[in-house]
């Protein structure tokens, strides 16, 4: 539930995090102060500190047209542990949001309908702007992906709800279900092999459809560049709920999609951070403090099946 915002709010000091992105095949920890904007490459092995100061408020909308975020208007106070990161006013008017909800029937922009794997049994379809390249297959922590057909926006979109119709992929999947599977995912060859099947049954569904089938382009992997080759720590604990007051501290693992692995100093085993619950905190950097003020929850790998006959 959104906190309605005081009738005069004062703007708020400090750099307000807006998570974590994707460009150019980087990931950014990005935060705003105002109109200003500071991005920070998350590299592997780095040290990071964060004191988080509330409340929590919305981090403004991306404009149609526009190239930067607009800061929210009303500085408004948004829930500590909702999901949500904006306001509803700033809800109303975001451009990407318009797009998912089918508000935007055309913008005039070259689409890219893909095909994302995260899992055994979880097969994704999805479009995504040309322009942005696999930025949003990044951000989603796709373990693998193909691009399958290219179009304009009502063509595309046609496409994918047909390719999900039919069974074949579906368009979303939860977060929680895409981490259980970070455990295990097959090997390289396996899942080319399964993207490169499913890629051929949805060109077949798309016969006559107003797109272009992409059959030539390669099948790509992202389980190497998110570390997880050997699949995630046998044991962390993920951050479930954060408040004004608490620390966030670790050195970083790669980041897959929007989440952050921290080592802990003592040992303790790491943290997984979704960085889309440090949106809207304002962050004051500290160094030498250990981890407080978080909710926690134990995750371990799940043990192996037992596929062992019975002898009676």
């Amino acid at each position: 539930m959104t906190i309605p915002a005081p009738q005069h709010p004062e703007r708020p000091a400090g750099w307000i995090s807006t998570g974590l992105s994707w460009h150019d095949g980087r990931a950014l920890l990005g935060a705003v102060r105002g109109t200003r904007v500071h991005e920070r490459a998350v590299a592997p092995g780095t040290e990071v500190g964060w004191l988080l100061g509330g409340p929590r408020r919305c981090t403004g909308a991306w404009l149609a047209g526009a190239t930067e975020r607009t800061p929210c208007p009303h500085h408004a106070v948004i829930a500590p542990d909702g999901g949500a990161t904006q306001c509803p006013a700033c809800q109303s008017v975001d451009r990407g949001l318009a797009l998912a909800r089918d508000q935007i029937l055309d913008d005039g922009r070259t689409y890219l309908l893909y095909l994302a794997w995260f899992g055994e049994g979880l097969l994704k379809v999805g479009l995504t702007a040309e322009q942005r390249g696999d930025s949003r297959l990044l951000e989603q922590g796709a373990l693998a992906y193909a691009f399958t057909a290219r179009g304009g926006l009502p063509a595309v979109r046609r496409a994918e709800l047909t390719v999900a119709a039919s069974g074949l992929a579906r368009e979303r999947y939860k977060s929680r279900l895409k981490t259980d599977h970070w455990w295990a995912h097959g090997d390289a060859p396996h899942r080319r092999a399964v993207l490169a099947e499913a890629r051929a049954q949805a060109h077949r569904l798309l016969d006559g459809h107003a797109v272009e089938l992409l059959a030539d382009r390669p099948v790509v992997d992202h389980v190497e560049r998110f570390g997880l080759a050997d699949g995630a720590p046998e044991a962390y604990r993920e951050i479930t709920g954060l408040a004004a007051g608490a620390v966030i501290a670790g050195t970083l693992r790669p980041p897959v999609g929007r989440h952050l692995f921290l080592d802990q100093p003592d040992g303790s085993g790491p943290l997984l951070l979704d960085t889309r619950r440090l949106t809207g905190w304002t962050l004051v950097p500290v160094t030498g403090r250990p981890c407080e003020g978080l909710a926690l929850e134990e995750r371990s790998r799940p043990p192996e099946p037992d596929t062992q006959e019975a002898l009676f």
